[in-house]
């Protein structure tokens, strides 16, 4: 029995070596494979059970072995929806099975992928090269918070996102010790006296009080349906014994023509008792924050929060004698079409609005498993869970890199010395299959 074993172990060496040059080939093939993990080929060798001193070597046979935790290099994209996960997980998603009523059907499973290739469709979906689509959770644009716990496949709307009405505008500044007012250049008081002093301000007495106090900029809120209402303000200094005090005013009513009534309101005091200390820190308001609506041309916002914070709000010495304005900035803005949409940090799948804005609209999810190499290999660069890798364990994407695609992680160097290693190996099994034959040849030889 010995020579037909020996040609017997040489036939399972041949077959073994074939199913390396197979891997071989086929990780060669997909050397370019966006996500693709290469299957490398292990050798155990099946030995008889043979009594001491009578063992035989045995036979041989070959195995995979995935590479699913292996990493390929992570290479750029100009595609803002591409994405790669950096260390180990997948991308899960669906197929698609049909349409009802123009909506996509889907199978109900779930398979996983490093392909992430991912591309915005016609109808807002997130598909892949191989026509696998992205599963997350969506985002609820105004809270910023994830919409229901178990993931679904994404759909990016292109609804205009809702308008936001200006709750708080924050402002820092400096304001003069001494402002030089038009009416201190003219070598008067630097201070708003008398009835400019008040509630309102009148057309009649409009250009007296611009003489009387220097501007503090203007910013553009927005009301509750997103229409700009531009507020002007300006400040005038009241007292100079400490607490040294100012009064702040906002435009109600601007420019027009023909020339308003003198009775019309042009200037409406949001506060007459913002106070600072003899170093210039505010002292009043106490919480660093002034409420108030705005009511401009009749168009009157929600009540806003004009915030100075503690320390944002000063009074020194300024020889230009002018408020000095280094915060200005508010968190309203009117409604927008969504223009672009790319992967941000942790996976993040954010949209960047007409109107400036750029929010979070869906939170792509990552698998991983307890044994990620024991997943079954499918078409496409997919992968199904098994008994052997244990369930899926989902959670955000931390680990995703935007605008980005993972390469394949076959080493072309590599599969070249495995391909001359195997080649040799099945040459040398012929070879023995040969030295078989021609003795058993001999075998016969002798009966005749």
């Amino acid at each position: 029995m010995g020579i037909f074993g020996a040609m017997t172990t040489a036939i399972s060496g041949l077959q073994a070596q074939s199913f390396a040059l197979e891997n071989v080939s086929g990780n060669i093939a997909n050397s370019r494979t966006t996500g693709f993990k290469r299957v490398d080929t292990s050798f155990a060798d099946l030995v008889p059970d043979l009594p001491p001193r009578r063992e035989l070597s045995g036979s041989v046979g070959a195995y995979s072995n995935n590479t699913a935790t292996v990493q390929g290099d992570i290479q750029a994209s100009q595609i803002g929806t591409n994405m790669a996960i950096s260390g180990e997980g997948f991308f899960l998603t669906q197929q698609p099975t049909g349409n009802n009523a123009g909506a996509r059907v889907f199978s109900g499973s779930t398979y996983f992928t490093r392909r992430g290739d991912f591309q915005l469709d016609r109808d807002g979906y997130l598909v892949n090269g191989t026509g696998n689509f992205l599963m997350g959770n969506r985002v609820d644009t105004l809270t910023g918070a994830t919409i229901g716990s178990a993931p679904e496949v994404l759909r990016i709307s292109n609804a205009n996102l809702p308008a936001k009405g200006t709750t708080t505008v924050n402002y820092g500044a400096n304001l003069p010790k001494t402002p030089l007012t038009a009416t201190k250049k003219a070598g008067g008081s630097e201070l708003l006296t008398g009835p400019l002093n008040t509630a309102t301000i009148t057309y009649a007495n409009e250009a007296t009080f611009l003489d009387q106090t220097v501007s503090g900029q203007s910013v553009t809120v927005y009301d509750p349906t997103g229409a700009p209402v531009n507020v002007q303000t300006r400040w005038g200094k009241t007292s100079n014994t400490v607490p040294e005090t100012w009064s702040l005013y906002y435009q109600t009513d601007t420019p027009t023509t023909p020339t308003p009534a003198p009775a019309t309101v042009r200037w409406v005091q949001l506060s007459n008792n913002v106070t600072f200390s003899a170093s210039g820190q505010m002292l009043t308001p106490a919480t660093g924050t002034i409420a108030s609506p705005f009511t401009v041309d009749g168009v009157t916002t929600g009540s806003i929060n004009l915030t100075f914070g503690m320390t944002n709000l000063t009074q020194y010495s300024d020889s230009a004698g002018t408020v000095n304005v280094n915060t200005l900035s508010q968190d309203g803005y009117p409604t927008g079409t969504l223009s672009s949409v790319q992967v941000g940090e942790g996976g993040l799948m954010m949209g960047t609005y007409t109107n400036g804005q750029t929010v979070a609209l869906a939170q792509v999810s990552v698998a991983q498993f307890p044994a990620d190499n024991l997943l079954k290999r499918l078409d496409g660069g997919l992968f199904s869970q098994t008994l052997e890798s244990g369930q899926p364990i989902i959670g955000a994407g931390t680990s995703i890199v935007g605008a980005s695609t993972e390469a394949s992680n076959v080493d072309i160097a590599d599969e070249f010395s495995k391909m001359i290693v195997t080649q040799q190996a099945y040459s040398a099994n012929t070879r023995v299959v040969t030295t078989a034959q021609t003795m058993l040849q001999d075998v016969i030889n002798i009966v005749r």
